[in-house]
C-alpha cells in the first residue's frame, strides 16, 4: 500500500509527465484548486469517487486510489524552519505579521480563533508595475473561545 507522501511523489511526476496543472486535476475531481492540489499533495483525505477521477487523470493505480483516500496527519514532514524558499517565507510572513493578525482579528471579532477546518485557500496574480504581486487569501470561519 502506497501512502500519502508516496502517492503525492507520484502526482507531482504523472502531473509533469502528462503537463497537466493542477487547475485541470481540480476540475476533473469537481473541487477547488487550491482544496485539490493540497488532497494530492496528501494533506486531506478524499471520496472514492474523488480518488478515482484523480487516479484516472494522471493513469495512476488502485494502489494511489486507496493512498488519496487515508486520513492525513496534517503538517507532518514539515521541518519546524522550512528550507523551501517560498514555504520559509510564508513561515516568516506569519512569524512577523502573525501577531498583528492575531491581535486584529480579536478587535474585529473578539476573543477566538480562525478556523483552518472551515477554511477556504486562493492564490491569485495580480499585475503590478514593479513586477507581478502574489496575492493569497486567506478565509476562515471565526470561532469564538467558549468557557463555560
Amino acid at each position: 500500500m502506497l501512502t500519502k507522501s508516496d502517492a503525492a511523489n507520484l502526482v507531482r511526476a504523472a502531473k509533469i509527465h502528462l503537463k497537466l496543472t493542477w487547475d485541470d486535476l481540480a476540475g476533473a475531481m469537481g473541487r477547488p484548486v487550491a482544496w485539490t492540489t493540497a488532497a494530492l499533495l496528501g494533506q486531506h483525505p478524499m471520496m472514492k469517487e474523488e480518488a478515482e477521477a484523480a487516479a484516472t487523470l494522471l493513469g495512476l493505480g488502485q494502489d494511489a486510489v486507496e493512498a488519496f483516500q487515508l486520513q492525513p496527519t496534517r503538517g507532518a514532514g514539515s521541518p519546524s524552519a522550512p528550507s523551501d524558499p517560498t514555504i520559509y517565507r510564508l513561515h516568516e510572513v506569519v512569524q512577523v505579521y502573525g501577531p498583528t493578525i492575531k491581535e486584529l482579528i480579536h478587535e474585529e471579532f473578539g476573543d477566538g480563533v480562525m478556523s483552518a477546518i472551515n477554511f477556504r485557500l486562493e492564490v491569485d496574480r495580480k499585475s503590478d508595475l514593479a513586477g507581478d504581486r502574489v496575492v493569497i487569501t486567506l478565509d476562515g470561519k471565526f470561532l469564538s473561545y467558549q468557557w463555560e
